[in-house]
């Protein structure tokens, strides 16, 4: 049998295997120990990516501690993603890109009329997705927090503006992300179109979560 390349070689066991379309939410518990592996299949695909605590709502993924912690906005291999408790939440154990973004932030249909104008005001964005998703656990607006976005490009230049530019991923990298306490992940699959973060045509995504 020709084992699946998108498959961890070292996993015991695939605990759940979904293959997230262009522009949707997705949200799933992963308890310690468990690895979620993200699999951006077509390339240039940015996804927005936020942490909360299984055990206590309260407890979310924190952009301020983990960047000061590592001193550094940038996530490689080896960075720990901690809590608003500075409690570790995930550890990036290793990905084929060579960082991922902590400030670009999510899209917003304000944000959007802002930058793109009022004519992309309609248009699904991730804070969207963030709400559907948030809602199957109570959450509302106020529980969304700064977020990751793996596999997204966000340089910033000489005067300390960001950029937003073409991804560095390419089909069929990952990362993989272990659990060092119980978390529910909530993925928005990024919509955007009006610049290059998805190389302005949102693909689908795989998350695969092993043991």
């Amino acid at each position: 049998m020709t084992h699946d390349p998108h498959i961890p070689p070292h996993a015991n066991n695939v605990l759940h295997d979904e293959v997230v379309s262009a522009r949707a939410p997705w949200m799933h518990r992963i308890k310690a120990g468990e690895t979620l592996r993200i699999v951006d299949l077509e390339g240039n695909q940015a996804v927005d990516f936020l942490l909360y605590a299984a055990a206590d709502d309260a407890e979310r993924y924190s952009a301020q501690d983990t960047i000061a912690a590592q001193s550094n906005i940038f996530l490689r291999t080896g960075s720990v993603l901690l809590s608003n408790e500075g409690n570790p939440m995930m550890t990036i154990v290793d990905t084929s890109v060579e960082y991922h973004d902590t400030i670009g932030g999510a899209c917003s249909c304000e944000s959007n009329s802002l930058r793109y104008g009022h004519h992309t005001k309609a248009q699904h964005a991730c804070v969207d997705n963030f709400l559907e998703a948030n809602l199957r656990e109570g959450r509302g607006k106020r529980d969304i927090v700064s977020n990751i976005n793996f596999f997204m490009n966000v340089p910033v230049e000489p005067d300390g503006a960001l950029g937003i530019v073409d991804g560095i991923s390419a089909p069929g990298l990952t990362v993989d992300l272990r659990a060092e306490m119980d978390v529910i992940v909530v993925v928005s699959n990024c919509p955007q179109i009006n610049n290059p973060c998805n190389g302005f045509n949102p693909t689908s995504v795989r998350m695969i979560v092993t043991a």
